[in-house]
């Protein structure tokens, strides 16, 4: 497929820029908002019928005019079938620093760590043009972090040695402590960063640190929705996909096969995959949640459509048509224009049906990004 079929026209005024939530003005003027993460708006794709779900129903079963919401998913399913969600963390990965001589404010942006003794750093820097091996970058105007550029990767991507001579754990401390919450550009662009931003972009079932961007269609889950599928029989099981900054980057040729995706580390253990597969051999349904999920079931699901232990690397970029060789249903977050993530989904739900959903959801006003609305879709 060519990168012209996934472009829409999504309206500004459509990309979420906080989480599902209530505002309330106080009597001072000011503005308190109250984050409910599973009453974000849900639509639902059946694709062997090729029908399109918004409405809640009413005792009939007739449609009302009340939008589906996250938390209505849990009709959808039933005992014993099994949710795969990605674990990951996100960590601080957004420092300010100066350049030594001039003073010039640089955006520092943690990708991964690539040598712990070293303490090396695979980073991003903005503005690039300014940053130059050798440059030495200060984090704290009379704190001792400092690091050292040592190597061009990218147009903006540098190599840093931190120059910190302490316990290395000590040194994450103090490194993670200058930095923010990585909120995408899109959002910090258009309004400052907040203290709730650290929780909010953060699942409540966050464990495994590495994360530079959250597996945003986690985020919708809550306390109290995990608890109401745990009473419904429903299984949950993990797996780990440290999301980088990949699913951002712009892709810059027509032709989708020649496009490269970036890597990401992932982990599935055997205790997830022995679930997932007694769950497909009894015929029940496995949900996988975000597309960073299921790129890492498709990594490593084998031949026989069962999911094998895994602990490496994945570059994979699913676009249509693909054939999914391991779960019958998914959930995601309406994704920008010409986005990997839209592609992935459109590839599993087929890509007329996801189209119209998105056009639908533009002409419903539907929330897009990490923050907006999500897609179930189903295989029936």
């Amino acid at each position: 497929m060519k990168l012209s079929q996934f472009k829409f026209r999504l309206p500004e005024e459509q990309v979420a820029l906080y989480p599902p939530h209530r505002t309330f003005k106080n009597e001072d003027g000011t503005v308190e908002r109250i984050y409910n993460r599973d009453q974000g708006r849900l639509m639902v794709i059946h694709r062997k019928r090729q029908e399109i779900e918004m409405y809640k129903k009413d005792a009939d079963g007739k449609p009302t005019d009340e939008f589906l919401t996250f938390r209505d998913l849990v009709d959808y399913f039933d005992e014993g079938d099994t949710f795969v969600l990605n674990d990951t963390k996100v960590f601080p990965a957004r420092l300010y620093g100066t350049k030594e001589k001039t003073d010039a404010q640089i955006e520092v942006f943690l990708l991964r760590e690539l040598n712990s003794e070293l303490r090396l750093w695979d980073v991003l820097v903005e503005p690039a043009r300014k940053i130059r091996i050798g440059n030495k970058l200060f984090f704290e105007d009379d704190g001792p972090m400092v690091a050292e550029v040592i190597d061009n990767t990218t147009s903006r991507g540098r190599t840093l040695r931190f120059l910190y001579d302490c316990e290395h754990e000590e040194f994450k401390r103090e490194l993670f402590g200058l930095g923010s919450t990585p909120l995408p550009r899109y959002i910090i662009d258009n309004r400052p960063l907040e203290a709730e931003d650290t929780e909010n972009f953060q699942t409540i079932f966050a464990r495994a640190e590495g994360a530079v961007t959250a597996p945003a269609t986690g985020l919708h889950f809550s306390r109290q929705l995990m608890k109401m599928m745990e009473i419904r029989g429903f299984n949950v099981t993990y797996l780990t996909v440290h999301c980088g900054l990949g699913c951002f980057d712009s892709i810059e040729v027509e032709d989708l096969t020649k496009h490269k995706m970036s890597s990401e580390q992932m982990r599935i253990t055997e205790e997830c995959c022995q679930l997932v597969n007694k769950t497909k051999q009894e015929g029940k349904r496995v949900c996988t949640v975000g597309v960073s999920t299921t790129r890492a079931t498709e990594t490593a699901v084998g031949t026989d459509g069962m999911l094998k232990p895994y602990d490496g690397w994945t570059n994979k970029f699913i676009f249509p048509p693909y054939d999914f060789g391991l779960s019958n249903s998914m959930i995601a977050n309406f994704y920008h224009p010409e986005s990997t993530m839209m592609m992935l989904t459109a590839a599993f739900g087929g890509y007329d049906i996801v189209f119209e959903a998105y056009n639908q959801a533009v002409e419903k006003g539907y929330m897009f990004g990490c923050f907006g609305d999500s897609l179930l879709i189903l295989d029936d």
